[in-house]
């Protein structure tokens, strides 16, 4: 992926580094140990779909499993701006290209746009959706708030425990990009009104229906992801070979039925909330194909 023209961003909250957490203290359990990797990430990815704070869920289990309990105490908030390393700026970039395409599609619309702030944090930090961030989580937005979490250890998992590109080879870039496109998508979906929506149609239905509604929110994101991949690429060249068939093997990486596998050895469709590993892969290449809104209108479409 070619990053260095992409406009950066100001919009970056860099939290690494600061200190303020310790065992001990006021707060819910996070964290501990005894869970693997896939099960924290799916019971993470199921407390958000289902309105439930993640770590009730994390910290239940490990209750169960005799794991042990870290707390975490209040932290300040991080400088913004625009992150120095190269990992920080990596990630500046491509927020920021977000931010420039975004704002040129809702102007096109006759609409606004406002991008989020991208907090970028080590293990554990605060935020507005149930108070506490954590690596395991995976990357994620917080409508609260309007801020994307991200530690940046996850584009290792990418890499190294999803084999979602090739490690240390520069389409891994492009790899990690569609993961924080996916979640700016998130914000998007925000602004549309779309999220607020969903929330309130899925406090009355049950479980299964609401992990169902939550796939196709999922899955637009991921097509919002592609449209972002679209445009760049069309204004920056940002593309290169190799690109799109590692953020393609990322999208299957972490589709539901995978991490499912991996977590439980088998495969429950009814508790999906992100979509399965092919589903994810053909809403992101709609919408670098496409390029627009509307082609990622996934809760109207038949067949996901």
């Amino acid at each position: 992926m070619r990053w260095d023209n992409l406009p950066e961003s100001d919009n970056v909250e860099d939290r690494r580094g600061e200190s303020g957490y310790s065992r001990g203290g006021f707060g819910l359990p996070v964290g501990g140990g005894g869970l693997g990797i896939g099960t924290i990430v799916v019971l993470g990815l199921v407390g958000w779909a289902l309105g439930i704070d993640p770590r009730l869920l994390i910290g239940g289990a490990e209750m169960m499993q005799g794991g042990g309990q870290r707390q975490v105490q209040q932290q300040s908030s991080g400088r913004t701006g625009t992150p120095d390393d190269q990992t920080g700026k990596f990630v500046s970039a491509v927020l920021g290209s977000a931010d420039v395409e975004w704002k040129e599609i809702f102007s096109k619309n006759g609409a606004t746009y406002r991008g989020p702030v991208l907090v970028l944090y080590n293990e554990v930090t605060n935020q507005a959706c149930g108070g506490v961030a954590q690596a395991a989580m995976g990357p994620f937005y917080c409508p609260a708030d309007r801020k994307v979490y991200l530690d940046t250890s996850f584009f290792k998992d990418i890499e190294r425990r999803f084999h979602g590109c090739d490690a240390g080879s520069d389409s891994c870039r492009f790899a990690q990009a569609y993961v924080i496109a996916h979640e700016v998508g998130h914000h998007v979906q925000n602004l549309l009104g779309i999220l607020p929506k969903v929330n309130e149609m899925q406090r009355g239905m049950s479980r299964t229906d609401a992990n169902r509604l939550q796939v196709r929110v999922e899955l637009q994101a991921d097509c919002f992801a592609g449209v972002w991949a679209h445009h760049a690429d069309r204004k920056y060249r940002a593309i290169e070979p190799g690109d799109v068939e590692a953020a393609m093997r990322t999208a299957s990486a972490i589709g539901d039925d995978k991490l499912q596998m991996q977590a439980r050895g088998r495969v429950v469709p009814d508790s999906f909330t992100h979509g399965s590993s092919a589903q994810r892969q053909r809403w992101f290449e709609t919408g670098l194909k496409e390029g627009t809104i509307s082609a990622c209108n996934t809760f109207k479409a038949d067949s996901l």
